[in-house]
């Protein structure tokens, strides 16, 4: 099951990161200035913004496997239309039909590996999906690079064809039937509020990252997505059969690993704003250059996947994560404290510290959030874990954003520029320690 999965979990993660990289490329291929062609990148998140808390009542209704399917078909759909796509408002169309996709995947693959893992397995079922979760990102601006170079544009879409194909063929063929209840109703009420207030609230936060923010659309937006949200929360207390069970939020342990979930995605996709940019602009370095040095995050990340279940099981769930937050805090000094251009091992070091604590603190908090979970909550749990990830990485891109061009103005050198970023990454790293305290101190287990 691991391996059928994943051949869809690399999809949203990886073709977030590649068409990043593509975006330069983009606003010239159909001459339009970059405010517009970012919609591809906003319309995307956008969209799965909206599609994740429906992914909890879909998975409930239809059974995991047939939204599972559905949501690859909505992504292939989408991939083999961006590379058609004549002008840029059908690419932004076509990149929300891709969204919708990928918002619904990431939910249901938790919830369908959690479902079929045994008693204590939750946390090595994350492991499973947290290595691509760490790994895509920093491929992707390789794969990125490379497919511009020699293929165009169009093929960083068409490239997720065979992907996607494979992905169905097996999950039809291997994936069991999973248990269904047709009468679930819609919390339609429930849906009409907090779809457009995350949508909202994202979208206002991406203004705020890309420096369109001081419009007077983005306090509304952000305001706006706040209240809807406030507004679902108090009805779901009282509701039979809320969109998302947010008494979870009452279990001490959930509290802790949502928390610390949201942190480190926050300072993880922060870092994948800053750290390019800082290789770039600092060293010089290309795009792909930059990608390959990147990539040793993704060594201490596999590193910690091999190594984090049996720490866990020695000195559990709390403890490691609290050791891996001080790798990754670690790991980001050397940017911080030292940012010169003649330290490059010292650098290539704390790539892969850092991406072995964060790798680490993500695969064990996404484990986390079904501790003591009934199979009943195993799909709200979900829900909610992928929107601390969603909510995070919109932060974090603010956060890096803001502090990054507050630089721009001083006298410093362009290392130097990216210090107090660094130095910002650093203690939301290390405030994600005070969440964590509320993890199990043993190994996380499901009812």
């Amino acid at each position: 099951m691991v391996v059928v999965l994943l051949f869809g979990a690399v999809l949203p993660l990886l073709d977030t990161t590649v068409v990043n990289v593509a975006l330069d490329d983009l606003s010239k291929a159909f001459d339009a200035p970059v405010s517009t062609v970012q919609w591809v990148a906003t319309g995307y998140a956008l969209a799965s913004a909206v599609a994740i808390p429906v992914s909890g009542w879909a998975t409930h209704r239809y059974g995991g496997k047939r939204i599972w399917l559905t949501a690859l078909t909505l992504f292939l759909i989408g991939s083999i239309a961006c590379g058609l796509a004549w002008n840029i408002t059908s690419l932004i169309v076509f990149r929300i039909v891709q969204g919708i996709g990928g918002g619904l995947s990431m939910p249901i693959l938790q919830t369908l590996l959690v479902q079929s893992a045994g008693k204590r397995q939750a946390a090595r079922a994350m492991g499973a999906v947290g290595l691509p979760a760490v790994l895509a990102p920093i491929l992707g601006p390789i794969l990125g690079g490379l497919l511009l170079d020699s293929a165009g544009w169009r093929w960083i879409f068409f490239i997720n064809v065979p992907i996607c194909l494979a992905g169905i063929t097996l999950a039809a063929r291997r994936l069991p039937a999973s248990p269904t209840d047709h009468d679930r109703a819609l919390d339609v009420p429930g849906l009409l509020l907090l779809s457009p207030g995350l949508a909202l609230f994202v979208f206002g936060l991406s203004q705020l990252g890309d420096g369109t923010g001081r419009s007077w659309t983005t306090p509304v937006a952000i305001g706006a997505g706040v209240v809807l949200i406030g507004g679902f929360a108090v009805r779901a207390l009282g509701a039979a059969t809320p969109l998302v069970d947010i008494r979870l939020f009452a279990r001490a342990h959930f509290l802790g690993a949502w928390s610390a979930l949201l942190l480190t995605s926050l300072a993880f996709y922060g870092a994948l704003l800053l750290l390019p940019l800082y290789y770039q602009r600092a060293w010089g370095y290309t795009p792909l250059q930059a990608g390959l040095v990147l990539a040793l995050q993704g060594i201490g990340a596999f590193a910690a996947r091999s190594v984090a279940n049996r720490v866990t099981a020695h000195i559990g769930t709390r403890g490691t994560v609290l050791a891996a937050l001080a790798l990754a805090v670690a790991g980001t000094v050397p940017f911080a404290a030292a940012p010169g251009t003649g330290n490059g091992w010292l650098l290539g070091a704390g790539l892969v510290l850092r991406g072995a604590g964060v790798g680490a603190v993500t695969i064990l908090t996404m484990g986390a959030c079904y501790h003591h979970i009934e199979r009943t909550d195993i799909a709200h749990a979900s829900t909610t874990s992928r929107i601390a990830t969603q909510l995070g990485g919109a932060f974090g891109s603010v956060v890096v954003a803001t502090v990054l061009t507050a630089q721009t103005d001083t006298h410093q050198t362009a290392a130097g520029q990216f210090a107090p970023s660094f130095w910002w990454l650093m203690a939301l790293t290390a405030c994600t320690a005070l969440p964590a305290l509320l993890l199990p101190r043993g190994v996380v287990e499901r009812r």
